[in-house]
């Protein structure tokens, strides 16, 4: 009741008069401090509702311009959050926090306390206030009067068990009307993080075409260049000079082999033969043998999925192990991979370490080439990692299995 009537009114007052204020040019200074303070009050409604009423309601905002500098930062910043219809829909639930939602908190607590009075009233009160109260429709003058409040007074409180949830939870339903994205809102913002995401997997494509073709030059390529220089010399000494031919021969036959190991190499980077035979598990199971320090895997998936799905999953849990092998300083890692079908089918995969911790997305591009990974198929990465350790990190990919175990 308080954060309604007083804090949304007074932020509602206070912003208005801002807005008002924008003729005279100061309100470019305050709106911007009083629109992060009327989001902060809407983000902690949005926290009560999920907490004491179970509903969600997800946040409209478009991201915060940079600080202000000077008078232009500070007119640039106050239009974008302007032109954001989410600050009008905060205003508007303001004004009707203030009004409708204060009368939705208070009906519950007066309910409750108009039955407790009834029951006051007879245990005693009726001797004091006798002729000159009335109880409702019950004018309190003897005893029968004061039975006759407590027995209305268990009707309000049987009314008030049976209403006020809903009371209760309307209040919330209330600010989740105006304070949660619009379907437009919703799907302006689907537009643009698949618009994110088509340009990372087109940047993460163009990546990976460029490592090869780099591997590819720099590598085997060479070698068979080496290879076939070495042949036509060959061609020119074996009627010549046999002994120095068959030494070459050799040479370009070690150099084949060569050759060969690093085209294997090459596509096992590209899509490693295990995975495309077994799986995502029995490779995840392989890559964790490879690994330096001991990792305990435990798989429980119920078949195959997707290949671009586990080839993503596999090269995700690749660099997560990776940088726990090299970076967290770790003695062990567990890995648990898993698939969840009462979540609308959710591959889950959780890396822990016992390392150092203090790992941040936004201090390496190793993780945060792991989360763009992700992102093309809508999955998600959460890192845990205080510092001293343990360090977590879950990743999730919706798919469901294509092929049964």
């Amino acid at each position: 009741m308080l954060l309604s009537l007083g804090v949304s009114l007074a932020l509602f007052l206070a912003l208005l008069l801002s807005l008002v204020l924008l003729l005279l040019g100061v309100g470019f200074f305050t709106t911007p401090w009083l629109v992060h303070a009327v989001r902060m009050h809407a983000n902690q409604r949005r926290a009560l509702a999920a907490h004491w009423a179970g509903l969600t309601v997800l946040a409209p905002y478009r991201p915060l311009p940079p600080g202000p500098r000077g008078v232009t930062g500070h007119v640039e910043r106050t239009v974008r959050l302007l032109k954001d219809p989410a600050t009008w829909r905060d205003l508007a639930w303001l004004i009707t926090d203030a009004v409708a939602g204060f009368l939705l908190a208070l009906l519950p607590a007066a309910l409750l306390a108009f039955a407790a009075e009834g029951w006051v009233i007879f245990a005693g009160l009726w001797r004091t206030v006798a002729g000159d109260y009335w109880y409702a429709f019950i004018h309190v003058d003897s005893y029968g009067d004061a039975v006759g409040c407590a027995v209305l007074g268990s009707v309000f409180l049987l009314i008030a068990l049976f209403v006020n949830p809903y009371l209760f939870t309307g209040h919330f339903r209330l600010a989740r009307a105006l304070l949660a994205p619009t379907r437009g809102a919703l799907l302006a913002r689907r537009v643009e993080q698949l618009y994110e995401t088509r340009h990372d997997a087109v940047d993460s494509s163009a990546a990976e075409l460029r490592r090869i073709e780099r591997d590819l030059h720099d590598g085997a390529q060479a070698r068979l260049v080496a290879m076939g220089m070495s042949l036509g010399a060959i061609e020119a000494l074996v009627e010549r000079d046999p002994a120095r031919a068959k030494e070459m021969i050799a040479q370009a036959r070690e150099n084949s082999a060569e050759a060969l190991t690093e085209l294997r190499d090459l596509v096992r980077g590209i899509h490693p033969p295990v995975l495309a035979e077994r799986g995502l598990g029995d490779a995840a199971k392989a890559l964790a043998l490879r690994m330096a320090i001991p990792v305990e895997v435990d798989v429980d998936l119920p078949g195959r999925f997707p290949e671009p799905v586990e080839s993503a999953a596999y090269f995700a849990v690749s660099e997560v192990l990776t940088n726990a092998a090299k970076h967290a300083g770790a003695e062990r890692v567990w890995l648990d991979i898993h698939h969840a079908a009462a979540d609308g089918g959710m591959l889950r995969i959780a890396v822990t370490d016992d390392g150092r911790g203090g790992a941040d997305l936004a201090k390496g591009s190793g993780l945060a080439g792991v989360e763009r990974r992700l992102g093309q198929f809508d999955g998600i990465l959460a890192l845990n990692s205080p510092p001293g350790g343990p360090t977590m990190i879950t990743m999730e990919i919706p798919c469901h299995p294509t092929k049964p175990a």
